[in-house]
């Protein structure tokens, strides 16, 4: 019974974390592919940078809806065996894996930062705040949106631990902060040699790296 709900667990947020803003928002408002500028990445950061502000609300209203929807999912199926917090967490997982490698897309998705906060926002409010401010913290001191993601994924196990949620629920944190760091793994090779772009407020039409 466990086995079969987190396989339809799994299939269901996969299959919503498929759905990408960035794509969408590019296609519909461009007609354009946003995988095709920039940095190659259909995240936020990469598709502000090609077209601008006109969007982007479109862009985060699709990922951060498609993250509540896919989560609260998640808990509402494991409630029936009795593990709604590992739930969400899974759900969690498989979204995101599914935002960054799409089978629908091509496997060429984002870098799942939006999502991963989403998810910790609705798995414990205090923890995603905390995430939420080592990001806005590091992005604003060293304007590395990629530094900044990186970082915040990985308070989210600590906090869970912190915080006294069960080991397993920290390992699947865990995971998802592996997968952002991952995905980042182009970023974090500019970032030691020193080429990594900065975050430009002034501009948005230009360079690229990394984000959601």
């Amino acid at each position: 019974m466990r086995v079969l709900l987190l396989i339809l667990t799994a299939v269901i947020a996969y299959g919503l974390g498929g759905i990408n803003g960035a794509i969408v928002a590019s296609w519909v408002l461009h007609n354009k592919d946003v995988r095709n500028y920039g940095s190659h990445n259909a995240g936020l950061t990469n598709y502000f940078r090609t077209f601008g502000a006109a969007g982007v609300v479109v862009v985060i209203g699709i990922d951060i809806a498609k993250s509540v929807v896919a989560v609260l999912l998640g808990s509402a199926i494991m409630s029936i065996v009795g593990h709604p917090v590992v739930g969400k967490l899974f759900a969690g997982f498989c979204l995101i894996l599914g935002h960054m490698y799409p089978a629908f897309h091509r496997f060429k998705g984002g870098k799942g930062v939006l999502c991963g906060e989403v998810v910790a926002f609705l798995v414990d409010w205090r923890v995603g705040l905390i995430m939420l401010l080592v990001f806005v913290v590091t992005v604003i001191f060293t304007r590395y949106v990629s530094l900044g993601s990186m970082l915040g994924a990985l308070v989210f196990p600590i906090m869970l631990w912190t915080f006294g949620y069960e080991t397993l629920e920290g390992v699947l944190a865990l995971l998802i902060a592996l997968l952002v760091i991952v995905k980042h793994s182009e970023n974090i090779l500019r970032l030691i040699g020193g080429t990594e772009s900065k975050l430009n407020f002034k501009s948005s039409r230009h360079g690229a790296d990394e984000d959601e």
